[in-house]
C-alpha cells in the first residue's frame, strides 16, 4: 500500500476554521499523530501530507490545511496555500465546531467546493461539548446553517472518538470513482502481444532506476498479460528485427520522438510516455486542441512551462532549454519562456499565448483536471510535453494514432486551419 505512487492515490483534505478540531480528526481517522495538536489556534500552518491506507477505501493521501479563518499577513498567505490544495482535493472534510458554529467562512468554503465540483462531508466535530442535544443554541443555528445549503452532518467527537468509523465509512461511500483512468495503455493492447518501450539513459535520468511514468507504464504492460521490452533508442531497430512478430506498439521518452520515429517501420504504432499520461491523468482532447495554439505562435509571445516535479536542473533539461530551443528553431527566436515547477501554477494565466505541461506523473488526475479548468475559464490554450514535442518535429498525426478520437480532432482542426487560410489568401 506505501509504494502505491501519490499521484494515483485519491486525495482527501480537511478543511475548516482554526482549532476547530481539523488536526485531531485526521490523526483519529488514520490512527496516526500525523498533524501536530494544540489548543492554540493556528498550530497548522502548511498543509500536511500523508500518504497512507485509510480502510476500507485503501491508499490515499491525507492532507491538513490550515484554518480558513487565519489573520494577518502570514494568515493571509497560508489561506492560500489551503485554497491551493483545493485544486488537487477529490474528497473535502468540511470541520465545524459544535461550539464556534457555523458562519460565513463555512459559507466561503462550501461555495469554492462547490464551484470545483469537489464532493464535501460535513463534520460537526467536539460534539461532546454539547450540553444538551434538542436544547442547545449553537447546533440548532447549525442545523439552520446546514439546511440552507441541504446539507447532513455527522456529529462526532475527535477527543472521545465518538462516529470515528462513521466518517471513515462515509469517505470510502462518498470518494468519486474515476480518480483517473484505470490503464495507462492496457486498452490498446491484447494478452501476448510486445511492447517496446524507449528509455534513454542520459544526464537527466535518475541513477540506478528508471522514471516513474516508464515504471508504472511498464507494471500497466505486465497486468495486461503483455510483455514489455525495455530498450534504449541507438537499439530500437535492432530489438524490432529479433522479434518473430512485430511488436504492438514502441512507446518512447519523448525527446527521442525524432530519432526514434525514424527507426520504427509505419506499419507499427508509435506515440510516447508523455502523450500516454497526458489521457491518463488529464483529457487528451484538451491538449489536441491546444497543439492549434502553437501553430499560431509568433515572435514577442510567451509560452508558460509547468512541471509538476522539482527535479535538479541539467544542462540539457528538457522543460527549460531542450523545447524553448525547438520552439526557438522552428518558430521564433523571439518567443519568451517562464517556468514553474511543483505545486505552483500561477493565478493569473491571461500573459501568456499558451501553457506547456509536462506529463503529470507526479500530480493525481484532479489537479491536472483544475489546472485544465484554470486555462480553460482564462481562454489560455494547454499542451501537453509529448504532444509539443511530437507536433516540433512534424510527427503528432503518428503520435496520435493509437488513438483514433483525438487523431480525428487533430485533422479535423488541421482542415479547419487549412480551410481558413485558404480564405484569408482569396
Amino acid at each position: 500500500m506505501n509504494s502505491t505512487a501519490k499521484g494515483d492515490r485519491p486525495h482527501i483534505a480537511v478543511f475548516g476554521r482554526r482549532n476547530v478540531g481539523k488536526s485531531s480528526l485526521i490523526n483519529k481517522l488514520t490512527n496516526q499523530q500525523l498533524a501536530l495538536v494544540s489548543s492554540q489556534p493556528g498550530t497548522t500552518t502548511d498543509p500536511v501530507y500523508k500518504a497512507m491506507e485509510l480502510l476500507p477505501l485503501g491508499p490515499v493521501m491525507m492532507i491538513d490545511t490550515a484554518g480558513i479563518d487565519d489573520q494577518g499577513e502570514l494568515g493571509a498567505m497560508r489561506i492560500k496555500k489551503t485554497k491551493e490544495i483545493m485544486r488537487k482535493t477529490d474528497l473535502a472534510l468540511l470541520v465545524i465546531s459544535a461550539v464556534q458554529g457555523a458562519g460565513d467562512f463555512e459559507a466561503e468554503l462550501i461555495e469554492e467546493f462547490q464551484a470545483r465540483e469537489i464532493p464535501f462531508i460535513t463534520v460537526l466535530n467536539k460534539s461532546e461539548l454539547l450540553e444538551s442535544e434538542d436544547e442547545t443554541a449553537a447546533l440548532r443555528e447549525i442545523r439552520d446553517f446546514t439546511k440552507s445549503y441541504q446539507l447532513d452532518f455527522l456529529k462526532v467527537s475527535a477527543e472521545k472518538e465518538i462516529n470515528i468509523d462513521l466518517i471513515r465509512e462515509k469517505i470510502a461511500a462518498e470518494m468519486p470513482a474515476d480518480q483517473s483512468r484505470n490503464t495507462i495503455m492496457g486498452d490498446l493492447i491484447d494478452p501476448g502481444d510486445a511492447v517496446i518501450l524507449v528509455t534513454p539513459i542520459d544526464s537527466a535520468a535518475p541513477k540506478g532506476r528508471l522514471i516513474l511514468p516508464q515504471v508504472q507504464t511498464i507494471r500497466d504492460i505486465l497486468d495486461h498479460d503483455a510483455t514489455a521490452l525495455v530498450t534504449k533508442k541507438t537499439a530500437v531497430s535492432s530489438e524490432i528485427k529479433k522479434l518473430k512478430e512485430k511488436p504492438k506498439i514502441v512507446v518512447t521518452d519523448s525527446q527521442a520522438f525524432e530519432t526514434v520515429s525514424e527507426s520504427v517501420p509505419e506499419d507499427i504504432l508509435l506515440t510516447g510516455f508523455s502523450v500516454l499520461f497526458a489521457r491518463y491523468k488529464g483529457d487528451l482532447k484538451t491538449f489536441v486542441r491546444g497543439a492549434k495554439a502553437m501553430e499560431k505562435l509568433k515572435a514577442g509571445d510567451r509560452v508558460l512551462v509547468a512541471e509538476a516535479c522539482t527535479h535538479r536542473r541539467q544542462q540539457d533539461d528538457i522543460g527549460t532549454v531542450k523545447i524553448p530551443n525547438w520552439v526557438h528553431e522552428k518558430i521564433s527566436p523571439e518567443i519568451e519562456f517562464d517556468h514553474v515547477s511543483g505545486r505552483e501554477f500561477p493565478e493569473n494565466l491571461n500573459d501568456y499565448r499558451v501553457i506547456l505541461h509536462c506529463g503529470s506523473c507526479m500530480l493525481n488526475r484532479k489537479e491536472v483536471l483544475s489546472r485544465l479548468k484554470e486555462a480553460e475559464e482564462a481562454g489560455i490554450p494547454v499542451i501537453n510535453y509529448g504532444m509539443g514535442i511530437a507536433w516540433l518535429h512534424g510527427i503528432l498525426d503518428r503520435a496520435l494514432k493509437p488513438f483514433p478520437e483525438a487523431l480525428k480532432l487533430w485533422q479535423q482542426k488541421q482542415e479547419e486551419l487549412d480551410q481558413k487560410e485558404i480564405e484569408e489568401v482569396v
